[in-house]
């Protein structure tokens, strides 16, 4: 993600060139960190600590190497190079400015490049260098407070975090929208989908908890309480498989970037009713996401607004129907494919063929990102059985200290046995 830093001191400062270390340690091997190495305790309004994470460039680096993202964005600007050749652009968190330059080569008479870190002043030596200067204004500041003199035609910003909505980025986006977007604008990505579903994951439940019962030959199962609580109490940013999945994908929530509001924001819930496909060990569940670049406000084939297909994506095989098994509930884990499936009407490309607009996907059978995917375990696994009911409510909602921070508590109902997670995402 990109990001922007109401106290980041002058642009002529250089960025830190050693970031520090991550706030998760994002391997499929993942061990969360001491309280001491997160953000700083901050108030509501306080994003220093959020701001300086990403004033490192290793947070950057990071990002631009992740090919999946930066070559979608890069495909979406293209596809829509017919919207925004000869037009006003405005990338909110610029970042290293990689974005504006993509909108930059694809015709825009002005890009407004607003960035509140310290990168600003490193985005315009970029932009100089690649003799663009004429073309990218880069604003030093926070969306919230800079000021653009003119209405923009197109808004991009890369602004998801972990299980979508993590940072409150997209509370900038909207911002900027209601300041500066003209009625018609475009905005890309235009909507977004979270997804949920319950895993089992034996193999990492065994090397993190089940590894204490013999170690080197000596007994030390009394740490495998302590194990649990470090090892699952925080949500697990890490990469599962398709083989981890247990039930047709849920869809969480949906977020329309043209019409969503700053309230709707800071909470979401839902109620959930999925079915396994075989038996196994519950051990928790898994979030992933993905956004399109349709750049409609009601596009006529997004599963996001088709009724059909919302049913389809969220509805799990009813009595009557057999159990999917894991081919078809790929076939449901990503935009993309349910669209395949729907055979839903494309819309026209710029040059009038039926192409569809890039999608990116976090979604475990689809190449893997710097986002992984989010998983919340429990202490100890539950047993499910082949279609067996797995039901509950999931609510998502900003932390009221820091609402960069995301609250999430699981509610979870399974035959006769009730369990609770709440924990929060920092």
């Amino acid at each position: 993600m990109q990001h922007q830093d109401p106290n980041a001191a002058s642009s002529s400062r250089q960025p830190d060139p050693h970031p520090p270390r991550r706030k998760r340690q994002r391997t499929n091997r993942r061990r969360p960190r001491p309280p001491t190495q997160r953000y700083p305790p901050l108030g509501p309004d306080d994003d220093r600590g959020y701001f300086e994470f990403y004033s490192h460039l290793g947070v950057h680096e990071e990002m631009l190497k992740d090919h999946v993202r930066t070559s979608t964005y890069r495909k979406a600007i293209m596809y829509h190079q017919a919207s925004i050749e000869g037009k006003v652009v405005l990338d909110v968190g610029c970042g290293t400015g990689v974005l504006a330059i993509f909108c930059a080569q694809a015709g825009a008479r002005k890009v407004y490049a607003v960035e509140a870190c310290e990168f600003a002043g490193l985005v315009n030596t970029v932009v100089e260098e690649n003799k663009l200067s004429d073309i990218i204004d880069v604003l030093h500041g926070r969306v919230e407070e800079v000021e653009i003199h003119e209405q923009v035609d197109v808004i991009v910003s890369e602004w998801m975090g972990y299980m979508l909505v993590f940072e409150s980025m997209l509370a900038s986006v909207i911002a900027a929208r209601d300041r500066w977007l003209k009625q018609d604008g475009l905005i890309l990505p235009s909507s977004a989908l979270l997804y949920m579903a319950p895993i089992t994951h034996p193999e990492r439940y065994s090397e993190t908890i089940d590894f204490w019962r013999d170690v080197h030959g000596i007994d030390m199962s009394v740490i495998r309480p302590y194990a649990k609580q470090c090892a699952f109490q925080d949500p697990c940013v890490e990469t599962i498989t398709p083989a981890n999945i247990l039930a047709w994908p849920h869809l969480v929530t949906c977020i329309n970037c043209h019409t969503i509001t700053i309230p709707e924001l800071e909470s979401f819930q839902t109620s959930f009713n999925m079915r396994s496909v075989r038996k196994a060990p519950l051990h928790g569940f898994a979030f992933w996401f993905d956004v399109d670049f349709t750049g409609s406000n009601q596009p006529t084939y997004s599963p996001i607004r088709s009724t059909q297909a919302t049913s389809i994506l969220v509805t799990p095989p009813t009595r009557t129907q057999p159990a999917p098994n894991w081919e078809q509930v790929q076939n449901i884990a990503s935009t993309e494919a349910a669209l395949e499936m729907l055979d839903l009407p494309l819309p026209p490309s710029g040059d009038g063929h039926n192409i569809p607009p890039p999608v990116l996907s976090t979604a475990p059978n689809e190449p893997s990102t710097h986002w992984e995917q989010t998983v919340l375990y429990f202490y100890d696994p539950v047993d499910v059985e082949n279609n067996q009911v797995i039901e509950g409510t999931l609510t998502l909602s900003q932390n009221p200290t820091n609402k960069r921070f995301l609250n999430i508590r699981l509610d979870l109902i399974l035959g006769g046995l009730i369990l609770k997670k709440e924990t929060t995402l920092r």
